[in-house]
Order: structure tokens, then C-alpha cells, then sequence
């Protein structure tokens, strides 16, 4: 096997100089550098051993010491990376939250369990990482600006709660257990913090479903528009005016004083249910590979609900309600198959039908993100078993996305072409 050359790429090399103060030692800045050049390989799966392997000046140990034991911090390298990103990206933009799962076998890698992965579309034995990407507000684009901000590893309960595999996995000692909602709303402030310019928040219904998500999006603020399930909570802004209005139950002197019952709650397909077919219009919001992208949509002003006053009786303090947003619900065409959704945005209310439908279907771009940097980067394929380990490895991967994502850029301004990757050969 021929191996890349053990000189590093010289557009490599200048990439990699705002970050090398991060790295104290100059073997660690090498193994590193190394480590991304294998990164760029044709490799089908990515590891320390392939890469030793594939690319020359390294060894197994080498790079496996750099994700595991040298000093240095993958947090102050994702924020430089992304401060730098930030600095050259369009303010007002779009961030964008998911979560994606990857395959491991049995069960001491840090975070792999028996769990729910939308990659794998069911249980499966995996880890589960959730990921912030911003992308520029150019909505109608089939090529719009986009770039992985933060992933995050989510910790089941089964580990957050087992102190010996913590030990073991090196999990932080002050990290309790956290649901994939709580990390993303850690991720859309950390982005906040590091200068993304994001004015809007979208994701699916793994997290819009969570009215706890929702708010403390709104106490933020930041605009959002989120997916859920048929199965979320509205009440109707009349309604919700006239039970603020209504007297509080009269007291009858025992125990606290009764609370305002809140306004009758409604799953979001009933919504759906009694619009007639005049409230649905025909919307079109981008071109895809397979032409345009259209389906039907209707529009309608709710609140966010929790809690049934109907159903749960007295146990008013454990219901709430939020501000007055959109309930956004969509259909196959006329004719066509196709699964209905929901989605919920607490975007003004002279916010147009084509804005709503555009924003909830900006979800692709982190789509291509995962496809790209499992298929180019190795997202997927670190093979050690330690917290710090893993989130080393996504950060370099998120780096040298960030280094190709450059290049291509500067590929498509130069008629000559430019920087093509190593490709390891046989």
C-alpha cells in the first residue's frame, strides 16, 4: 500500500496554524495533523489503526495518545473554529439541532446502549450524538452556507447513574444525566456565546415535542419553528382570553386556594381535523434533486399547552400555557401519498405561510452535514471507549469538515481547480 506522504499539505499546514497555540506540545500538533490528513483518505473506515496504516510519520500509538491522554481540550477548539466560522457567515441566520446515532458493539464505549437512533430508524445498540449546525438564511438555495457548530455525546441513564462505567469511560464527575432536549438547549447557548449569528432555531419533533424545550427557547429569546408530534398540546387564543378572564373557583377554605382552570386542551391532529379544505394552500419551498418540493399547508394561531383541565381535574398547578405562536400542519397533495406533520413556531403573526413552510423544512442541510462527514471525515468511526476521547475525535472531525468545506469554496473561484485530498492507494 502506498502511503500519503509524511510532509504535510501545505494548504493543510496554513489551515491548521490559528489552532496550533491550543496544542502545547509539538508531537501532539503533528499527530493532529496527521490524524486530519487521514481523515481526508479515501479510507472506508477511519480509525487510528487504518490511518497509521495509510498515512505516513504516525503510529497507532501515536495518534491514539493525542485523542486520549495528551493535554489538550476540545472545547476551546470547537469555539475558536467556530468564532472564526461565525466571523465570515451571514448574521441572522438559521441554527439547526438534531441528534444522530452510531453503531457500536457491545457496551463499554462511553454512551452506547440498547436506544432509539433516527439513523437507524430503531433500536439499535449505538451511541447517540446531538449536533448544532448554523446555516445562512438563504432558504431557496440548493447550496446554502453550512457549517457544523458543536455534537455533543448524550449519557443514558444506565451510565449517568453507574459510577464504575463513569470511572472507566473517564465521564466528567459534575455531569448528571441530561435528556437530548436539555443538551440542545445547552448547544443553542453555547453557540450564543461563541458569536454564531443565528435568529432563528429549527428541529424536529424529538425536540419540539418538549414543552420544556419550547420555553426555555422563549425565555432566551430566540425564534423557533419545531416539529411535534400529533399528539401536542394547543389551546385556542380565545379560549385561553376568556378562561384568564373567568373568576378563579370560589374557595372553600381548605387548604391553598384554588387556581384559574386554564382553556380545554387539543392534540394538534385535531386541529388538523376541522380545518376545512379552503384554510389549505399549496406551498412550494425549494428544488429538489427529484424537482419541486411541494405539499399542502394550513396555518393557525394556538398557544402551547400542557395539562387537560377536562381530564386532570384539580391538578392544575402541573398544567401550562405559553404565549400565542403558529401550529403549522402539513399534508400529501391531492392525489399523492405521504405522512401528515406538525410543527409548531412562535413566529410573529404577520409571518407569511412561505416563511413557516421554508424554516421547517431547513432540517436537510444537517442531513448532508451527517452524510458528508461520515462519508469524508469519519464522524462515525472513533473506536475508543472514553468521553474525552470521543469528543476529541468529533472536534477534529467537525475541523477538517470545516478545512474541505474551504477548500471546495476556493476550488469553485479558481477555473484551474485546486487542493484534491490524498487518496490512499493499493
Amino acid at each position: 500500500m502506498t502511503k500519503a506522504a509524511p510532509v504535510a499539505l501545505p494548504e493543510l499546514e496554513a489551515f491548521l496554524k490559528p489552532y496550533a497555540h491550543l496544542f502545547e506540545r509539538e508531537p501532539t500538533r503533528r499527530s493532529v495533523e496527521r490524524y486530519l490528513t487521514g481523515l481526508f483518505t479515501d479510507l472506508g473506515h477511519k480509525t487510528c489503526d487504518t490511518i497509521a496504516q495509510t498515512v505516513a510519520g504516525t503510529s497507532t500509538q501515536r495518534l491514539h495518545h493525542m485523542l486520549a491522554d495528551a493535554e489538550w481540550d476540545s472545547g476551546p477548539l470547537d469555539e475558536l473554529r467556530v468564532r472564526r466560522q461565525a466571523a465570515e457567515s451571514p448574521e441572522a441566520g438559521i441554527l439547526i439541532l438534531d441528534d444522530t446515532g452510531q453503531v457500536k458493539q457491545g457496551r463499554c464505549s462511553v454512551g452506547v446502549a440498547r436506544q432509539y437512533s433516527g439513523t437507524l430508524g430503531k433500536v439499535g445498540n449505538c451511541q447517540v450524538i446531538v449536533t448544532a449546525e448554523y446555516m445562512a438564511d438563504a432558504l431557496d438555495s440548493s447550496t446554502p452556507l453550512h457549517w457544523p457548530v458543536a455534537a455533543r455525546l448524550y449519557l443514558p441513564e444506565s451510565w449517568a447513574n453507574d459510577a464504575e462505567r463513569r470511572r472507566k469511560a473517564h465521564v466528567p464527575e459534575d455531569l448528571s444525566f441530561r435528556k437530548k432536549p436539555q443538551i440542545a438547549l445547552d448547544l443553542v447557548k453555547r453557540a450564543r456565546d461563541w458569536g454564531v449569528g443565528f435568529r432563528y432555531v429549527v428541529a424536529d419533533a424529538g425536540y419540539g415535542d418538549s414543552t420544556g424545550f419550547v420555553a426555555g427557547l422563549e425565555e432566551l429569546p430566540v425564534l423557533y419553528v419545531c416539529g411535534v408530534e400529533s399528539t401536542f398540546g394547543v389551546r385556542k387564543p380565545e379560549e385561553v382570553q376568556a378562561a384568564e378572564a373567568a373568576p378563579p373557583p370560589k374557595y372553600k377554605g381548605n387548604g391553598r386556594p384554588p387556581l384559574p382552570r386554564p382553556a380545554p386542551l387539543y392534540k394538534a391532529k385535531e386541529i388538523a381535523e376541522t380545518l376545512e379544505d379552503k384554510a389549505w394552500q399549496t406551498v412550494t419551498w425549494r428544488e429538489g434533486t427529484k424537482g419541486s418540493l411541494s405539499k399542502q399547508f394550513a396555518a393557525v394561531r394556538m398557544h402551547w399547552g400542557k395539562g387537560n383541565p377536562a381530564l386532570d381535574g384539580p391538578k392544575v398547578s402541573s398544567m401550562a400555557t405559553g404565549p400565542e405562536g403558529w401550529l403549522l400542519l402539513e399534508r400529501p397533495l391531492p392525489g399523492e401519498d405521504g405522512d401528515c406533520k406538525w410543527y409548531y413556531s412562535n413566529l410573529p403573526a404577520d409571518t407569511s405561510l412561505e416563511r413557516l413552510v421554508a424554516l421547517a423544512h431547513a432540517r436537510w442541510v444537517i442531513e448532508q452535514f451527517y452524510r458528508e462527514a461520515k462519508g469524508e471525515c469519519g464522524f462515525d468511526n472513533y473506536q475508543g471507549r472514553s468521553w474525552h476521547g470521543l469528543h476529541r475525535h468529533l472536534a477534529l472531525s467537525m475541523l477538517s469538515y470545516t478545512f474541505l468545506m474551504q477548500q471546495r469554496a476556493g476550488d469553485s473561484r479558481q477555473p484551474e481547480g485546486g487542493f484534491s485530498p490524498p487518496q490512499a492507494s493499493s
